[in-house]
């Protein structure tokens, strides 16, 4: 099946903003996630869409997108980020031009390798440990990468004897013409495996399934990337392995919602409380946390809890804790309450009553509401 357009994926436009792709990345990576989406496809279109976001989240791989398609970043997608094989533009070159590339011989870094990492709200403020299993690509443990079957070595190459290299020798009406070219036989290595390793069957490398742990920064969002060092695919030729990078998805709060560094909640109040004001207990990330409520108090009103948000990506503290003020209007009422409700609303209308009498009324209101 044919790739979709990862904007179409996205759902955004071919100018959309780097904050309109993280935003719509987030967005869907909620709906798809299989953590909390249990259709048949979920895992699939999670797949698709945090491809589409790598992307288009990345300028330069965006770049190519955007002047080639899909064939200008598939390689990036291939399992386990196995690499661009740079080795057709060596085959071809020699095939033109009788050239050697040393390319085989060379150190040549592992490839990297990706792997999607649900944390909640409250690992993604504190930071969390985590340990991951994965399957990544290593030194085989019997031969230790040579190759060949313990107790034995590989053996020169015959073809090239042991250079990785073959030199042609061709007439023509200009003289002799020489060509030097990588060893088809040894592939450039100059060595041939005679008695292959029985684990590896001769390629010194095998697939394993090993635990990762890692720490996992506070102030991590969803579309975040952790960078784990030297833990993906071994390298060859004495190349350093490749890295590990874990894509971050964070699970929503059953009542915080984030801004930045800050987290945001609601304060439901009834409008006795409101109007006296009062003394609450409020929730955080913390544990609890009391408020004052000064008389008066509108829905929307904004009450901070200062180094009650998220933990800084940068270590330097944390954002606050927003707490949004709602008035709740009752919906039913019983007889008493609407009588102190008409008296109450009286008493606003009439200028003449004494204050020790509205000061009774409100006294009676607020042992009603318990405010």
């Amino acid at each position: 099946m044919a790739k979709r357009d990862y904007y179409e994926v996205l759902g955004v436009d071919r100018d959309a903003t780097p904050e309109d792709i993280k935003k719509a990345f987030r967005k869907l990576a909620f709906q798809c996630h299989p953590d909390h989406n249990h259709s048949a496809d979920s895992e699939e279109k999670f797949k698709e869409l945090n491809e589409a976001y790598q992307v288009l989240s990345d300028p330069d791989k965006r770049s190519a997108y955007d002047r080639f398609g899909h064939g200008g970043t598939d390689n990036v997608f291939a399992e386990g980020f196995e690499g661009f094989d740079m080795g057709g533009i060596g085959d071809i070159f020699e095939a033109f031009f009788g050239g050697t590339t040393t390319r085989r011989r060379a150190p040549h870094r592992g490839t990297d390798l990706q792997y999607d990492l649900t944390v909640t709200f409250e690992e993604a403020a504190f930071g969390v440990d985590r340990e991951v299993s994965i399957a990544r690509t290593e030194f085989c443990s019997l031969c230790h990468g040579i190759g060949s079957k313990p107790g034995t070595q590989p053996g020169r190459c015959p073809a090239c004897n042991g250079s990785g290299q073959v030199r042609h020798v061709q007439q023509s009406i200009f003289g002799h013409f020489t060509s030097v070219a990588t060893c088809n036989r040894c592939k450039g290595e100059g060595k041939i495996i005679t008695d292959p390793c029985p684990q590896c069957q001769g390629k010194g490398r095998e697939k394993v399934q090993r635990k990762i742990s890692m720490r996992i920064p506070a102030g991590v969002d969803s579309g975040s990337t952790v960078r784990v060092s030297g833990e993906g695919n071994a390298g060859s030729n004495g190349g350093s392995p490749g890295d590990l990078y874990l894509n971050i998805m964070v699970q929503p709060h059953e009542f915080f919602t984030r801004n930045g560094d800050d987290i945001i909640c609601e304060l439901p109040l009834d409008f006795a409380q409101a109007a006296l004001g009062t003394e609450v207990e409020v929730a955080t990330l913390d544990g609890k946390a009391k408020i004052k409520i000064p008389a008066g108090s509108q829905t929307g009103q904004v009450f901070k809890l200062k180094g009650h948000g998220f933990g800084r990506i940068n270590g330097r503290g944390r954002g606050d804790q927003l707490v949004v003020l709602v008035v709740a209007t009752p919906v039913s009422l019983n007889d008493r309450q609407r009588q102190l409700l008409r008296e109450l609303a009286d008493s606003f209308k009439l200028d003449n009553i004494p204050p020790a009498e509205q000061n009774r009324l409100l006294d009676r209101f607020r042992n009603l509401f318990g405010a």
